[in-house]
């Protein structure tokens, strides 16, 4: 399978099934993946449903795909698994993000470390967590993912331990004592700390 496309309006489909796909969607399969009839493809809504189909029809903004058998719906994974990516400069961040998603990671929250050269702030705070929804969303769609990782907002290590409720964080530190194989998982989410390029400032 070469592609996989995600319509958050999607409902349950039943094989045999045409679901219309436009918007955004569309015109990156039409125009840039260029679909072709035939083509075999997999639909999801983003929260776990996804569903094997084939390109019944393509047109410049749209496209019809058949289902090939009924949607299913993923379980949710336990314990949940997120990514605080501390803010790094040359677009090293963006492709820790991009590489966690793939790999599997169930959330991500940007983190303004103390130490960290990059920073977010007015609206370029929005315009940036935007940018990071497109590339989680750009790498759940690579990787055939069945649920898109959210994006929290932007936090900073006074309230980086609040960006999951009632999560664990696991700071990533290489003079860290304890091996993360050795780490205690036990809670239903977890958060995977990485620091900036000049690492993790002792108050942190």
């Amino acid at each position: 399978m070469a592609h996989a496309y995600l319509d958050e309006s999607l409902g349950p489909v039943r094989a045999g099934e045409l679901v219309e796909i436009t918007g955004d969607e569309a015109h990156h399969a039409v125009k840039a993946a260029r679909l072709a009839v035939g083509e075999r493809i997999r639909l999801g809504d983003g929260r776990g449903m996804r569903v094997e189909c084939e390109a019944a029809e393509v047109a410049p903004g749209r496209f019809v795909a058949r289902a090939l058998e009924d949607s299913v719906v993923e379980p949710e994974p336990s314990p949940r698994l997120h990514l605080a990516q501390a803010l790094a400069k040359g677009g090293r961040d963006e492709q820790a993000v991009q590489a966690a998603v793939e790999l599997g990671v169930d959330g991500v929250v940007p983190w303004q470390a103390r130490r960290s050269i990059a920073q977010w702030r007015g609206e370029k705070a929005e315009k940036q967590r935007a940018r990071w929804r497109a590339i989680v969303r750009e790498a759940t769609k690579q990787s055939l993912r069945a649920r898109l990782p959210g994006v929290a907002a932007l936090h900073d290590a006074r309230t980086l331990a609040e960006a999951v409720p009632g999560a664990k964080l696991l700071v990533l530190d290489p003079g860290g004592e304890v091996p993360l194989r050795d780490a205690p998982l036990d809670a239903d989410d977890l958060v995977l700390v990485v620091g900036p390029e000049g690492g993790i400032d002792p108050a942190e």
